[in-house]
């Protein structure tokens, strides 16, 4: 019982507030979705308050502006130096964080990246060899790692940073990968069994 609670608790979804189901239409019929993560939340924490900075000063600033006839155009120039650096400094890493994706189901790990231009990488369990974490002290501190995939039939590692609950998500994959293989075997014996039934059918015909 002990370990069927420990595999439901590695199965719950953790990683961003307001958990969004990742889109139906990448699965396949039999596939469903196990946990669905995006970089830890810490990586745009000082983003978050650079935005913060960003408001306070061009309040400041505008605040700063003597009166005259250029006092509006003046204010203006200053709120709007301090928009455009939001947009690129604020706006654009949480946009990449929150299109950053990555999905294990129970077939394969899924890797989505891009806000525009995207690109991304699917791993089958099947051919996953190696999952492994590391942690620095601040890393454990604050619950993420690094995460270094090893699969048959790649040139190299795949290593994914800032993954929340590292050593968990790394045990639910290891967990993962058995039930794909007790699946994968199910369904072998299965084939196998029901090529034996039918040529044991065929033989009982040619005997009449």
């Amino acid at each position: 019982m002990a370990v069927v609670t420990r595999v439901r608790d590695l199965r719950a979804p953790v990683g961003h507030p307001g958990e969004v189901a990742y889109p139906d239409k990448v699965l396949g019929d039999d596939e469903e979705v196990v946990r669905h993560l995006h970089p830890h939340w810490l990586t745009v924490f000082w983003r978050i308050v650079l935005f913060l900075v960003l408001v306070g000063a061009a309040s400041f600033g505008a605040a700063l502006v003597p009166a005259g006839a250029q006092q509006g155009l003046f204010r203006l120039a200053v709120v709007g130096a301090a928009v455009l650096l939001a947009l690129v400094l604020v706006a654009v890493p949480l946009l990449r964080w929150r299109t950053t994706h990555y999905v294990i189901t129970t077939h394969r790990l899924l890797f989505r990246q891009g806000i525009l231009a995207r690109h991304g990488r699917d791993i089958g369990l099947s051919r996953i060899t190696d999952v492994s974490y590391r942690q620095s002290l601040w890393d454990r501190i604050i619950n993420s790692g690094t995460l270094t995939i090893e699969s048959a039939g790649e040139s190299g590692a795949t290593v994914l940073k800032a993954i929340p609950d590292s050593d968990g998500v790394q045990q639910l994959l290891n967990h993962m990968i058995e039930e794909d293989a007790d699946r994968r075997a199910q369904e072998n014996a299965g084939y196998i069994r029901g090529e034996d039934d039918d040529d044991s059918g065929w033989h009982s015909t040619r005997q009449f």
